[in-house]
């Protein structure tokens, strides 16, 4: 119901058979399946065809044929990962059919971006039946997530690899050697930029294997860089060697060119040399060229080259040979994934492929942030930056084959921002000990019992779990044996975890000691849960360093036994205690602390459900009857145990569930299971890949730091025993000091989306104050409207009942268009909305446990809110306005669960701002270090700065007369500012939804779809 479109039923027979018949003839003539993955096939077909009939609105444009192509390729995709016909052939390294992801796509004619934007649709609703067929762990062996993660990455690092190539080497024949025909060079220079991806490529399949992150596969294609300016012969180079700035990195015997490449993309010379000694070893073993000293070698492509610990394999890339040498390494690549059937990432560099598709991931289900506006700034001509790494530079720059300085102003990518964060990662925490310091060793020694052994030996197992050494059963569900590479990578991240972990519980434990005036924190350091909860923040910061493509979360909370809940505590803490912490991994743990607060700490078997019913016992009878209490947190020795160390870690599933170990002083009301996973997970899972790892995006995401300092109290109370006294007085439990502080982050999270759907829809100040104080009462007086869904869906209904309350025309169709373009959009939420299975029987459903929203409004929501709705009343002054007006600066209200509703609260300024609701204008507070990059003379006449005129002669005061004449007036202002010509380079509305909003994907359209006819409320 992405659309709110009429559902299209295929109910009757004819309509069936002709569905089955169409099926039947892609699987024959489109793929020509043998009969027994035919009949597979059709089994899951059949099985999931139902589901199809009621969703065909939901996916694609809404069209019955689209939608029954898109529902084939979800089939065919699904038996050849979770199949076990499939893993044994994969096993066997044979596959007959040859089934892979492209060939479906082709058949089906699809292309990739669509079908990764749809495909979370199918594996909600077909969640069920996978399970029936294949068994619990089929979504860890279908491996969404971690195709998404793996073809965004791939995205990025494809551009990036492009760009740097052609900055490198000729583009244009104009200035080959003349001795060369102007045809056949460029041709050369395209075999030898489709010989480094294929050589990259090789790196993935045979040395990175398991772990495909981000910051390994850069080092793996400068590598690849590195390589080609050794072997390219030197008429193709668009650079000189020995008087580049941007080989700045030299010497009494040449240019350091691996220390240049390091300096050029914050890389680690050391992890870069062991890539190279992989990529050179590849190289002798595929194509059996044997390796040489480059020291012992004289060819011109070494010249001013320090060429120590340089190899040079001769004939590499002569003309001769380059041809059979890249049809070596293709037929690799072919014989490397047929078995699999994974994406042909083959594709990124095969130009105009209309299976690649055009746009992004950024939509929807899969909220790619980032990738788009990076993918717009590095092929639009008009950029100046040319390179996701590339150094800004003059249009001369290039005089005399010399490229611009390394180091000068860049645009962020999500590639340089990952590299830029290694960095940190690499010397600010890799150079700590392993072990408590003296100071952290103190504070353990002073609590009633010395803790130092219970804290080092959790650590090891907690860390254990969460990177264990071999992976035979690990997330990706890869039936193979881990190899070398892997096992190294997996100490590697383990140990900085583990670094991090004591340095953060170091300052942790100083700040708690300053609040209770006391070293001693026994009640703190000898709580299971908070480093349970500790350890996983720390290996989460670590995983989104790497932007891993496979370890996504929430597998932390998996793999530790704790829940979203028990997380949310830590975060602000976490932040606030490691002060060097790059802005992008705050970033990060911002943005999933929103996540967490929106839909993950609602799901069943989270701990907040065992601390609300001793906050809230009435409620116990409801949390009770749908099942939503936690189970107890598997103990340390379970893990530990199940581990072996010898071996892999098997499925969290099969942990057995244990009450805590003894020396946990929260009580086993607050135990949780590890692993139970909520019906309404897998409608979570897939928000966000990139929002999970990549750290390029909306300064919108900053904006939880504001919500998080809510009270200053002793972080001990907060994984107390639900039921004990808060030490900070007041008569309350733990569990209702934690509850209220919970309820205060939902509401100040809640706020900052009605705002944002306030400004978009231009409603009154007065409509926002209705929806807010009607989301704040029930989350206090209706709270099990909350239970196992998203917040989203009760504010989008909150947004609907006071529209109709207060008479404005507006309809659930432009409520949905609108919420839309939220950054945190995604159609599930108005699409399957949880509905228990006794309300589902009462309106005549069977089995249906998820509804679209406005049957959710009407059968659900307004029948609980009736009673609510009396204080609204009809609002006369309550219209539509051209304007949004100025936010109510009032102080927060008491805490929820008190009669009284708090008014709007403060919200932190959403910068840039939109400040006229007719023209193209927006609003950003300077910074200080960005105000040499503003006044440069090559910028300059592109923006006016308050406090500088942009008129000579000028006073400010008169620029800003002229600005607001313009805004408020209708007649031309002689010599204002044109704010309604797209050429005079202000940015425009659509550059500055993609940096604010993160435009939904599929959100360009949405405006001109039909939508369902509303229902009438009862």
């Amino acid at each position: 119901m992405e659309d709110m479109k009429p559902s299209v039923t295929t109910s009757n027979s004819a309509d069936g058979d002709a569905i089955d018949a169409r099926f039947t003839a892609l699987c024959k003539n489109g793929l020509s399946l043998d009969d027994s993955t035919y009949t597979e096939a059709m089994k899951l077909f059949k099985e999931t065809k139902h589901l199809l009939s009621s969703n065909v609105s939901a996916i694609g444009s809404g069209t019955l044929e689209e939608a029954e192509r898109f529902w084939f390729s979800f089939v065919l995709y699904s038996l050849k990962r979770l199949s076990q016909r499939s893993v044994e052939n994969e096993q066997q390294g044979s596959d007959e059919s040859g089934l892979t992801l492209c060939k479906i796509l082709r058949a089906a004619k699809l292309n990739v971006v669509d079908f990764f934007k749809e495909l979370p649709h199918f594996v909600v609703k077909a969640g069920p039946v996978l399970s029936n067929i294949y068994g619990e762990d089929w979504e860890s062996r279908l491996e969404v997530k971690e195709m998404q993660a793996n073809f965004v990455h791939l995205s990025l690092l494809s551009k990036s690899y492009k760009r740097a190539f052609w900055e490198l080497f000729l583009t244009n024949d104009a200035a080959i050697d003349k001795q060369q025909t102007a045809t056949s060079a460029p041709d050369y220079v395209s075999e030898y930029h489709r010989f480094g991806w294929l050589l990259f490529l090789a790196l993935r399949v045979h040395a990175f294997s398991r772990f495909k992150d981000l910051v390994t596969c850069t080092n793996g294609f400068v590598s690849v860089l590195a390589i080609l300016i050794i072997h390219v012969p030197i008429r193709f180079r668009n650079f000189k060697i020995n008087d580049s700035p941007r080989f700045v990195k030299k010497g009494d015997r040449g240019v350091d060119l691996l220390g240049s490449l390091c300096y050029m993309y914050d890389a680690s010379e050391d992890d870069l040399r062991k890539t190279m000694e992989m990529a050179n070893k590849l190289i002798e073993d595929i194509l059996k060229i044997k390796p040489c000293s480059a020291s012992e070698c004289k060819t011109e492509t070494l010249e001013n080259i320090d060429t120590d610990g340089l190899i040079y394999f001769e004939g590499l890339m002569e003309e001769q040979s380059l041809s059979s040498n890249l049809n070596i390494l293709e037929k690799d690549y072919e014989d490397a994934i047929h078995n699999k059937g994974d994406l042909d990432e083959r594709l990124f560099i095969n130009e105009g492929d209309s299976l690649l598709g055009t746009g992004s991931l950024s939509g929807g289900s899969v909220n790619v942030t980032g990738v788009k506006r990076t993918f717009d700034s590095i092929a639009s001509p008009s950029k100046t930056i040319s390179s996701p790494f590339s150094p800004y530079r003059s249009p001369a720059s290039h005089a005399n084959g010399v490229l611009g300085p390394p180091k000068a102003k860049i645009a962020a990518t999500p590639v340089s921002t990952a590299m830029t964060t290694a960095k940190w990662l690499r010397t600010v925490v890799c150079p700590l000990p392993s072990k408590p310091s003296a100071e952290l060793q103190r504070f353990l020694s002073s609590c009633d019992k010395d803790v130092t052994n219970d804290v080092t030996r959790r650590a090891h197992i907690i860390l254990e779990a969460i990177f264990p050494s071999n992976h035979e059963g690990s997330v990706t569900g890869s039936l193979q044996s881990a190899n070398l590479m892997d096992n190294i990578w997996i100490k590697q991240r383990r140990l900085e975890a583990l670094k991090l972990y004591y340095r953060v519980l170091e300052a942790m434990c100083t700040a708690e000691a300053q609040i209770l005036h006391a070293p001693n924190l026994t009640s703190l350091l000898s709580n299971e849960r908070f480093h349970r909860c500790m350890l996983a923040c720390s290996a989460e910061l670590v995983l989104a360093t790497h932007k891993t493509a496979t370890m996504l979360f929430p597998t932390v909370l998996d793999r530790t036994g704790i829940t979203a809940f028990d997380l949310s505590k830590v975060i602000e803490s976490f932040i606030r205690h490691e002060e060097s912490l790059p802005r992008e991994l705050r970033r990060h743990l911002n943005s999933l602390e929103e996540r967490l607060l929106e839909s993950m700490v609602w799901d069943k078997g989270s701990s907040m459900y065992n601390s609300l019913i001793v906050a809230r016992p009435s409620l116990s009878a409801e949390i009770n009857r749908l099942g939503l209490l936690a189970e107890p947190m598997p103990s340390l020795d379970a893990i530990a145990m199940h581990i072996n160390f010898s071996g892999g870690m098997p499925a969290v599933a099969s942990l057995q569930k244990h009450e805590t170990s003894p020396g946990n002083l929260c009580s086993s009301i607050l135990g949780q299971n590890g692993d139970v996973r909520s019906p309404k997970r897998l409608s979570t899972d897939y928000r966000s890949v990139l929002v999970e790892r990549n750290s390029f995006t909306s300064p919108v995401k900053d904006r939880l730091l504001a919500f998080s300092n809510l009270k200053k109290a002793p972080l001990q109370s907060a994984f107390a025993s639900p039921t004990r006294p808060n030490p900070g007085g007041g008569g309350e439990t733990c569990a209702e000091t934690g509850i209220n502080i919970f309820f205060s982050k939902i509401n100040k999270l809640a706020a900052v989306r009605i705002n944002g759907m306030v400004e978009r829809l231009q409603l009154s100040q007065q409509i926002r104050e209705s929806v807010y104080s009607l989301f704040q009462q029930t989350l206090s007086q209706r709270t099990s409207l909350f239970f196992n869904r998203h917040i989203d869906q009760i504010i989008l209904c909150c947004f609907y009942v006071v529209s109709k309350i207060s008479q404005l025309h507006l309809t659930f169709r432009e409520i949905i268009c609108n919420y839309r373009k939220q950054p945190q959009c995604k159609p599930q939420v108005f699409c399957s909305v949880f509905v228990d299975g006794s309300s589902a029987r009462r309106n005549g459903r069977t089995g249906q446990d998820h509804v679209d929203i406005i049957t959710f409004y009407n059968e659900i929501f307004i029948p609980a809110v009736k009673p609510l709705l009396v204080e609204l009343g009809p609002a006369g002054t309550a219209t539509r306005t051209s304007r949004v007006p100025e936010a109510n600066n009032n102080d927060d209200g008491p805490c929820p669960g008190s009669p009284k509703v708090s008014p709007f609260p403060n919200l932190p300024d959403m910068s840039p701002k939109k400040v006229s609701a007719t023209h193209n204008v927006y609003v950003s507070p300077l910074r200080t270090s960005k105000m040499d990059a503003l006044i440069s003379h090559s910028s300059k006449s592109y923006y006016a700065c308050v406090g500088e005129s942009t008129h000579a002669y000028q006073s400010p005061s008169k620029d800003l007369t002229a600005i607001n004449n313009h805004l408020n007036g209708t007649r031309k202002i002689r010599g204002a500012l044109n704010f309604d010509d797209v050429d005079v380079g202000l940015v425009s509305d659509s550059m500055v939804a993609n940096s604010l909003y993160l435009q939904n994907g599929s959100s360009a359209s949405s405006s001109g779809a039909p939508l369902k006819s509303e229902q009438q409320e009862s």
